[in-house]
């Protein structure tokens, strides 16, 4: 995971949502510097031990490993007290109590002006203490919003009132069936639990799409090609949120979340898509990330590979090595024009390879003549549930 030492600062960004970190990773490019990747607290803490090159740690709160961002913070803190702490959240708010001295806090989704203008004072002119938070990130510098931000916020605002009306209207129902004072409570309780739960996930949501339409404009050569870009993208990230809810979030379906992405793309009549492997029971992080990852390679194929051409098919197979514990997949075309490299890493390039780092495995894309080629392999551990 390390990279080699550069003229540059660097900035360790530590986020386990894919979207969001490669999202993470353009604010730290367009400030300057150079960016170095983690998943994780573990991976986090590893790199930093390899090398003394890190200027800034950027970190996501909600993490899985053994510890989140606020324990990595001040991990970091105590051991590299040079080493200025950004920390960011859509779901936590901690006070100044609970973050290390000289430490910045951001809400999500990220107002990228701000974010760009304070990684570069914190690192060329020493370390900041944290500003108080308020309802409106941009008010503290008087940064001005992009169209984009400013409907994000927008919505956000509308949905908080939602909720708030959500509780409200629960209490006045259940004061009306009778409900006795302590089962009220009770009910009050999880009614908040819920609430706050939803609450969550849309600020991840919104963040995400924040991200992805960001991205999206960011590569496309006009407006018209990074609104596809962007649409294709929302919609591959709604089918894997349906495919969701119809497991109540638990785990789903490999070969559905497969079927999902691939069948909008499927040409009438025949299928071109064949698959072959075993079900499995696989998790929600991983419905998304497969979701997403196919979606790009479907779009690519569909303009440059094997679906450009009629004559051409995917096939896509996978196994287990129940040995090693691994789970390897493969997506292979053939029939199609002859393929060469690209010229440049593209948006949808790079959410392909973050997959691996994602679930803790490698990818390898081969532009073989007959066709391209993508693999996957992963730990079971990362991609199933403990109970599947």
């Amino acid at each position: 995971m390390s990279t080699p030492p550069t003229s540059l600062p660097n900035v360790l960004v530590v986020e386990d949502e894919m979207i969001l970190r490669m999202r993470a990773v353009d604010i730290v490019e367009d400030a300057g510097f150079c960016p170095v990747e983690a998943v994780n607290a573990d991976e986090a803490i590893s790199i930093l031990e390899s090398r003394s090159d890190i200027s800034l740690l950027f970190s996501d709160i909600q993490m899985p490993g053994t510890m989140d961002g606020l324990k990595l913070a001040h991990a970091v803190h105590d051991r590299w007290p040079a080493i200025k702490i950004v920390l960011v959240s859509g779901q936590v708010k901690p006070s100044e109590t609970e973050t290390p001295a000289d430490s910045r806090f951001f809400r999500k989704p990220l107002a990228v002006d701000e974010m760009i203008s304070q990684l570069q004072t914190m690192i060329g002119a020493g370390a900041l203490k944290i500003l108080p938070t308020t309802t409106d990130p941009g008010e503290n510098l008087g940064v001005a919003r992009s169209p984009q931000e400013s409907v994000l916020v927008a919505e956000n605002d509308n949905l908080r009132l939602l909720l708030e009306q959500a509780d409200t209207d629960a209490k006045v129902l259940l004061a009306q069936a009778g409900i006795e004072a302590h089962e009220r409570e009770a009910a009050d309780k999880l009614q908040k639990l819920i609430l706050g739960e939803l609450h969550h996930r849309i600020k991840n949501t919104l963040a995400t799409v924040s991200a992805i339409a960001a991205q999206s404009f960011r590569a496309a050569i006009n407006l018209e090609q990074g609104q596809k870009a962007m649409d294709g993208r929302l919609l591959a990230l709604g089918r894997a949120h349906d495919l969701l809810i119809q497991v109540s979030w638990s785990n789903a379906s490999l070969t559905h979340t497969l079927s999902g992405a691939t069948d909008p793309y499927d040409g009438q009549g025949g299928r071109r898509f064949h698959f072959n492997g075993p079900d499995l029971r696989i998790t929600s992080g991983a419905v998304i990330a497969l979701a997403m990852t196919f979606n790009e390679l479907c779009t690519n194929t569909t303009k440059f590979g094997a679906l450009s051409s009629s004559s051409g098919h995917v096939e896509i197979a996978w196994t287990v090595d129940e040995i090693e514990q691994r789970l390897r997949l493969k997506w292979s075309e053939s029939g199609g024009p002859v393929v060469a490299p690209p010229a440049r890493r593209s948006y949808g390039t790079r959410m392909i390879e973050s997959l691996g780092q994602q679930l803790n495995g490698q990818v390898r894309l081969a532009y073989e003549p007959s066709g391209f080629v993508y693999q996957l392999d992963v730990p079971l551990k990362s991609v199933m549930a403990s109970n599947a």
